[in-house]
Order: structure tokens, then sequence, then C-alpha cells
């Protein structure tokens, strides 16, 4: 159906418009104007000669056309005959008639334009003219036009058949394009985002293919219309414009691309140069990350960060001395759609240039790496990622928290591993005990249980501190220290319980004093397997006042 929808429309609009275009006469062309040094005569679609001198009040351009004019008006005539054009000599022109018309007069001033005599120069201008009215009407004549008339039937069957062949081999592809569904058509999916399952992606396949088959059509059907229209001559030119309207602007990429040559030659070499300087510069920044260089006063761990900065440096320096080469550097609309896009980068970016900056800053200052424990604001873990832009935490409950680098440099930031590894990290815990109790029992208790504890180092010693005497009770602290922060929470909990373990192997209460001072008839706090067998919890204190006697007696 497309095909012959095609066919129909090329039929109507190319076949039809050469017939007619066959017997038409183009109007007259005064080529030229009076302020010319000779005018050209065209009485069909070529040149035939030049006027070069007007006759009495006769310009130049006035006679090209009358003779033109008189041309066509005996191409029009069917009895021409070459031997109808004869030579009359009348005073000092000798003319050139047509039965009784004189076509054209040549005067002295014309055969001197030509370097001719007079007589020699009507000849030739007389043989010109017939030839052209020949030519005229062999172009015009039945046989002429039939011919090219079927030239056209020729292309037109060879474009059918052309939009066949590719329509048939078009829906080839799409019916191993059905085949292919949930084959080698699979669900596209970006890493685990299912982007679009195997039907879609068919169909996708499908409209393409379709897109396809149209556009084949249309650039056939446009590159055949040049083609008839370049049968007839006189729309040639009509052919000339279609073909120019592709081939102009594949000759201006040409040309474009041949005259930039030079430029890119040059970014060339600039591209290569600096693509080697940075490999260079990335081997040295891997030697000293490996610790096979060392320099003095700089941590290996900032050999990429460094790095990152001078290869960011090196490119701009690059994009600054390739600019002025490319193509439209030097247009306004080129440099203004650039400031356009740095003022947009540069209002729209500023939090994310703070958090670069910010994370650079961190990198110089060291104040944690990767694997460390630590705290900043209320988030406390595991450093797991630290980037230029963020930091990413897990916590102890396996909570990944993104902070930016911002945020981490306006507050305080607690590094357990780095106080860990040097000198070992501290863990502590209060407890109170009423003034019944010595303080050095309490003090042996607790390094007792620091001292059971896993993960709490021999050396330093674990010490107790008091830290507070109040109205009921002392308050100590034990001190302990550890080298894994990792298991900071977990040693200070088995440092809890052996602390509890403790004091009731010891028979003490982990009360408060208040509890342990106004007990009256309550029994201990104590584990059951801690206390003796014959433990009696104790009576309640009761006073009776008898107001008769004013004896007390209590029980």
């Amino acid at each position: 159906m497309f095909q012959r929808t095609a066919i129909r429309l090329l039929l109507f609009s190319g076949f039809l418009f050469h017939v007619h275009a066959g017997f038409g006469q183009p109007d007259s062309l005064v080529a030229g104007n009076v302020a010319e040094e000779k005018v050209p005569v065209v009485p069909f679609r070529d040149t035939l000669f030049y006027i070069n001198t007007g006759i009495g009040s006769f310009s130049r351009a006035e006679r090209a056309a009358s003779v033109a004019e008189k041309i066509r008006t005996a191409g029009r005539d069917n009895t021409f005959h070459r031997d109808s054009i004869v030579i009359a000599d009348s005073d000092d022109i000798i003319n050139i008639v047509f039965r009784n018309t004189v076509i054209m007069g040549i005067t002295r001033a014309d055969a001197r334009a030509v370097g001719k005599s007079q007589l020699a120069a009507a000849h030739e201008y007389m043989k010109i003219i017939g030839d052209a009215i020949d030519e005229h009407k062999h172009k015009t004549g039945w046989l002429y036009i039939m011919f090219r008339a079927a030239m056209v039937a020729l292309v037109i069957t060879g474009l059918y058949f052309l939009i066949k062949l590719s329509n048939r081999l078009f829906r080839r592809i799409a019916t191993n394009v059905e085949k292919q569904k949930g084959k080698k058509i699979k669900p596209v999916r970006v890493m685990s985002l299912h982007v679009i399952d195997e039907e879609k992606a068919a169909r996708l396949i499908l409209s393409c293919i379709r897109i396809a088959r149209y556009a084949v059509a249309g650039i056939l059907i446009y590159f055949s219309l040049p083609l008839m229209f370049s049968i007839f001559p006189p729309t040639r030119g009509i052919a000339d414009k279609l073909f120019g309207y592709v081939l102009n602007p594949v000759q201006k990429i040409i040309t474009g691309i041949a005259g930039y040559i030079p430029n890119l030659i040059t970014i060339i070499v600039i591209v290569f140069v600096f693509r080697y300087l940075i490999k260079g510069l990335r081997y040295f920044a891997e030697e000293i990350d490996k610790g096979r260089i060392t320099i003095n006063g700089f941590y290996p761990d900032w050999a990429y960060p460094s790095f990152g900065i001078v290869k960011t440096l090196l490119y701009t320096f690059m994009f600054i001395i390739i600019f002025p080469y490319l193509p439209g550097s030097e247009s306004k609309v080129f440099q203004g759609v650039s400031v356009f896009i740095g003022v947009v980068l540069s209002l729209g970016s500023t939090s994310v240039i703070g958090n670069v900056v910010s994370g650079f800053a961190l990198t110089y200052m060291r104040p944690f790496n990767v694997g460390d424990w630590i705290k900043t604001g209320d988030v406390e873990g595991k450093v797991i990622e630290k980037t230029h832009f963020v930091t990413r935490i897990r916590t102890w409950t396996n909570e990944e928290i993104t902070v930016p680098n911002s945020t981490i440099m306006a507050g305080q930031t607690f590094n357990y591993s780095h106080s860990a590894k040097l000198y070992g990290l501290i863990i502590r815990e209060d407890i109170t005990f009423g003034y019944d109790v010595a303080w050095q029992r309490v003090h042996n208790l607790l390094l007792a249980a620091a001292s059971r504890t896993a993960g709490v180092l021999d050396m330093p010693e674990p010490f107790v501190l008091q830290k507070t005497l109040g109205e009921f009770y002392a308050t100590y602290q034990i001190n302990a220290y550890i080298s894994d922060a990792d298991r900071k929470i977990y040693i200070h909990s088995e440092l809890i319980e052996n602390i509890q373990t403790v004091f009731n192997e010891a028979g003490l209460e982990l009360v408060v004093p208040h509890y342990t001072s106004h007990r009256d008839g309550g029994a201990t706090v104590l584990p059951p397997e801690r206390l003796p067998s014959d433990y009696r919890s104790p009576l309640f204190n009761i006073k009776v006042t008898r107001a008769d006697t004013g004896n007390d007696s209590g029980k």
C-alpha cells in the first residue's frame, strides 16, 4: 500500500509535470541590463550569443529581447526548415530573415565585436539560430517526449521494485525479531533496576524497524525525483536544486572538516601530551600509595586525593588551551552559552562545591580513615566509605548513614580507633556505694571485674576513680583500656556484667543507698544463690505508744 501511494504521487506530480513542461515554452528571458557591456540572447534555455551594440534607438537589451522572441516564433512554426532562414543584404546591415520576418540584423559594429567580417558573422549567427531551433523542435517533439516519458516510467518502475524489496527485507527482519522474543531479546536491567520487559523491548525494536523502513522509502523517493526531473531539459533546474539540498550541506560539512583538520591535529597533540602526563602522575601516586616511594611529611593516603586535584587542574588547563581551536569558539553565541552554563553551575552547585572542599580538607586533616570507629554529631559507627562529597558510616545496629562532608567539618569528630591503636581507648562505668562499705573493698572488686573482661588490656592497668562524696553514698568509676574500638560496645557490656557478678559474689547489693538506709522488713536484693541457707528477712520495726501509762514497748 505504501509503495503504491508513493508511485501514484510520483506519477501525478512528476510525470505529468515533465510532459507538460516539454510542451511549454519558457517566458522571455532578458538577461543582463542596459548598464552591462553585452546582453545574452536566450530564446529557449541556453544562451545562443550576445548582443554587443545597439541600433538606433534600440538598446542592447531591447535588441536581445526582440531577437529571442523572433527565434521562439520561428520555432513554433510547424513548417520550419533550415533552408527557410536566409541572409539578405540591405545597405550597411546584413539581415537574417525567416520567411518575411527579419530575425536579426548584423551591423559592422557587431562584426567587429566578434572579430569577423560582417558576412562571416551573419553566416555564423544564422547557423547558431538554425541549430537552436532544430534542437528545440527535436526536444519538444512527440517522439522525444515519449522517449523521455518511457525513461520516467522506467525510473518509477525501478523505484517501485526497490521500495517493495526494502519492505520485504524489513518485514523479514521484523519476523526474526518476533521469533527472538524471550531468547536474544531479554528484559533490560540496569544493576537491580528493571527498566523494560522483553515485550516492550521487542515493541521498541519493531518501532525502530518501522521508522527505518519509512526512512529508506523516503530516501529512495527523494533521490528518484531529481533523476526524473533531469530527464527533461526544462526541469533540470529543479533536479539540480533537489540534489543541491543534499549535496550542498554534505559539501559544506566535508569542506568544514577539511578546513578544520589543522586545528584537529593541534587538539590531538595537546590531548596526547596531557594524557601521558596524567598517566605518569597516576603511576607516581600509585607508588606513593603502596609505600614504594616515600616523601617526608606526605602521607600515603594523600596520594590519590592529591592526584585528583592535580588531574583536575591539568584538565582545566588543557581545556583553556584547546578552547580557541574548537569550532565556533569565536562565535558570540558559543561564548554566551558557555558563560550561561558557568553561571548556572556556580549558582546551583554551592553546596556541592562546599562538600568537595570539605572532603579535601578532611583528607589532608586526616581526622579519620576508612575502617575507623568514629562519632560525629549524633552518629557513631565505622567509616565504610569516604568520598569527596560524603562520608558513609555503619553503626553498631548495621545502619548505613550518609553524612555530608560539610556537616562533619562544621562539628566535632571523635576517632575511637586512632586512640585505641596508639595508647588504648578507655571505657568506664560509674557505681555508687554507701559509706558502710569500705572504699578499698569497692576498688578491689571493680578491678577484679575489669580483669575478668575479655578485651581489656593488662597494660596499661585498669584504675578506679572516686568522683563524688554525696550525702548518702560515694561515686566510684572503673576505667579500663581496650585496643579494639570496633568492639567497644560489647566489651563495655561485658564489663557491666562482670561488675554485677563480682559484687553479687561478695554479698554486696548494687542498690541505691537510700533503699538500704530506709529498709524496714524488706529482703535483700542479692540473688538467692548468693544468700546463706538460713537467711530470713528482717522483722518490721514497730513502735507502740500507750497514752495511759506513758510506757513504750516494741517487738
